[in-house]
């Protein structure tokens, strides 16, 4: 049995369960907003979130309409900041398709992102379970705080891994944890349990970005977006970091510095993404990678087997080992 069929199995039934109530929150009568959501939805994803979440209710207790909520409404969330996130770092391609901001305007983009965060809103009120509320609702604060830290990090001349851990914290393991601890939250667990979760799901969403943040090294148009498509957009990733820290080489630094203030050229960029490769950058980005998958196997090793065990573990190796 492969990766997929093993996370799949044991919420199989579920999985298309919140396939429908996403479908079904999504019903609107506005032409344009229609046309939109469509577009975003050709490429829909692996759904990886709202797997996770519903393999952690299942961990702990029954899945229940509670947690099919909570899944809609943080995948609504999600999808909600990747809308934004392309307006405010002007890009123009997501998932391997054009972006809203591309198509449309940026005007629209925000305002059907506006549409998809109330919607989220109006799920998780649906589960009348006040802790699931506040883990969405900080959960939204974390990922503005998380964008706008980063944004803030471009004007400074450090090159910070203690910065760049806190914005994949925020922008991208916080999104993990809620999924965990909602999931467990769902079907009635203990502090220390949904403690957990939270933390199992923190140490994924790590490696998840870890993982797509080495993907921008190489050219791949599995992944959906260009190689160096990062220092495009003003940001250094953990390899380049590493590089920068280790290995003093003025010419790199100034480099550095530019892409942060977005003025650096392609060919600029090229020659740092090689930088980071040759200092050991990417070797570097995986050790820490599977250090924080270890943690999590080792929070998983404490519990008994199961099928749901099974599917968490061929979880963490896929978002590790995946290829795009």
């Amino acid at each position: 049995m492969d990766n997929s069929s093993l996370i799949k199995t044991p919420i199989a039934a579920e999985l298309d369960d919140f396939k429908k109530l996403f479908d079904s929150s999504l019903t609107s009568s506005n032409f344009l907003l229609n046309e939109v959501i469509s577009h975003i939805r050709q490429k829909n994803g692996k759904m990886m979130r709202p797997i996770l979440l519903l393999l952690m209710a299942k961990l702990y207790g029954r899945i229940c309409p509670e947690t099919l909520h909570a899944a809609v409404s943080l995948e609504l969330l999600h999808t909600a900041s990747l809308v934004h996130d392309d307006v405010v770092d002007e890009s123009t391609e997501r998932r391997g398709q054009l972006s809203v901001n591309a198509i449309y305007n940026n005007k629209v983009a925000v305002l059907v992102g506006d549409y998809l965060l109330a919607t989220s809103l109006v799920q998780v009120g649906k589960t009348h379970n006040y802790a699931i509320i506040e883990v969405v609702s900080r959960l939204g604060q974390n990922l503005s705080e998380g964008e706008l830290l980063q944004l803030s990090n471009v004007s400074s001349l450090q090159f910070s891994e203690e910065v760049y851990f806190d914005v994949i914290r925020k922008k991208t393991a916080v999104l993990f944890a809620a999924c965990t601890k909602s999931g467990a939250l769902s079907v009635g667990v203990t502090d220390e349990q949904a403690e957990f979760a939270r933390q199992f799901g923190e140490y994924i969403g790590l490696c998840f970005q870890i993982k797509d943040d080495i993907f921008d090294y190489y050219n791949s148009k599995k992944i959906g977006k260009p190689t160096g498509n990062d220092m495009l957009e003003g940001k250094l990733t953990l390899p380049v970091l590493y590089a920068l820290n280790s290995t003093k080489d003025k010419a790199a630094e100034e480099i550095a510095v530019k892409v942060k203030s977005g003025s650096a050229t392609t060919d600029e960029i090229d020659y740092l993404i090689e930088f980071a490769k040759q200092q050991g950058g990417i070797e570097y980005a995986v050790q820490t990678m599977l250090t924080f998958k270890e943690k999590a196997l080792s929070l998983l090793a404490s519990l008994p087997d199961s099928d749901v065990k099974a599917a968490l573990t061929a979880y963490l190796d896929y978002v590790v080992d995946r290829d795009k």
